[in-house]
């Protein structure tokens, strides 16, 4: 799949929710329903409908995929029904007893406050290291797959490679602090519960509604310049990232499986920009000073385990341009990816 033939929201969710072979043949080693908490994000929606579809292909047609979240999008709880989803309208915050929660024999954490945590410190602490405690107890014999960030890492020179998982976490800011708490709290249900778990160390996705190279994108073609004092990132497609996170869940364990999720290159920033600037005929106003480190991850493991992305860099690039150039639908939440303080 490398031609760009979107036309429409649709189009793009069916090219997310379609699940590979090795998902299918990972879904067949499973067995019982599956409970995706927070599934109204900005992930959710797409990797509710491809577990259900790899489950469907997997001949688990009786095992359920329940959606979690407030859902106060009519439009989206409909599309996942008509996907086959079963939607469960729950507000996990608020809700001090999580028993009314459907049994699961599999679930996926995807719940996180990032964007007003430098604001409201207590709120990003509340979601991303004290919820998962509940979550953890109400799903002790489940296998958990946690979606966290590459942000718990250091910032490190592009000729680094990027941090693999077995560099020591040092967190700038109170977000990437909560999420190291996420995941310490979801490591002690695995300690003394025995909890299978898996972490997965994201970033970033790349959807085309949202992502980092549709920020660079947008203000391409809007002719404002582009910053690099953040030099270079890291970005994956979607439809993998979404795989990684289901496929995760046959490497839980108690002694905590952790994976770094993003594609295999370090990119260029300015690169980026110059590339969508050809493709679209627009020309690039690079500002600010490089700097020498950014927050990456070295995605080896992942790529070993689960093997490479079908969408590469360069497809990302120009799907993304082909997306905005035709107007299709954005979703106005910046992921703030050049954000070096760690206040979000």
């Amino acid at each position: 799949m490398t031609d760009f033939t979107f036309t429409s929201e649709a189009d793009l969710e069916s090219a997310l929710a379609e699940p590979s072979a090795a998902l299918i043949e990972d879904m067949r080693a499973g067995s019982g329903d599956l409970a995706i908490l927070g599934a109204g994000g900005k992930m959710g929606p797409t990797l509710a409908m491809l577990a259900r579809n790899a489950m469907n292909a997997a001949g688990r047609t009786d095992d359920r995929v329940y959606a979690v979240s407030r859902f106060g999008d009519a439009a989206l709880r409909e599309r996942l029904e008509s996907a086959g989803v079963t939607v469960v309208p729950f507000d996990l915050v608020e809700a001090d007893d999580l028993s009314a929660l459907p049994d699961a024999a599999e679930v996926v954490f995807m719940i996180g406050a990032k964007f007003g945590a430098a604001t409201s410190p207590s709120w990003a602490w509340e979601v991303n290291a004290a919820l998962p405690d509940r979550v953890a107890r109400r799903y002790r014999d489940s296998r958990i797959s946690v979606l966290s960030t590459g942000n718990v890492y250091p910032f490190l020179p592009a000729s680094s490679g990027g941090a693999s998982e077995d560099v020591t976490p040092a967190p700038i800011g109170e977000y990437a602090q909560s999420c190291l708490g996420r995941e310490r709290v979801f490591e002690f249900g695995a300690q003394e519960r025995g909890t299978a778990v898996s972490i997965i160390r994201l970033n970033y996705a790349v959807d085309l509604r949202y992502g980092v190279v549709a920020d660079i994108a947008a203000a391409v073609l809007a002719g404002e310049p582009v910053s690099v004092a953040t030099a270079n990132v890291n970005v994956v497609w979607q439809g993998y990232a979404n795989e990684v996170v289901l496929r995760s869940l046959r490497h839980a364990s108690s002694d905590v499986f952790t994976v770094n999720l993003t594609g295999p290159e370090t990119l260029s920033v300015a690169a980026i920009a110059r590339r969508i600037g050809a493709l679209a005929g627009r020309d690039v106003t690079l500002v600010d000073e490089p700097q020498a480190t950014a927050l990456l991850s070295d995605s080896s493991r992942c790529m070993a385990l689960f093997g490479y992305p079908t969408v590469s860099a360069d497809t990302l690039v120009r799907w993304q341009t082909a997306w905005l150039e035709a107007g299709l639908p954005t979703i106005a939440k910046p992921t703030k990816w050049a954000v070096r303080d760690g206040k979000f």
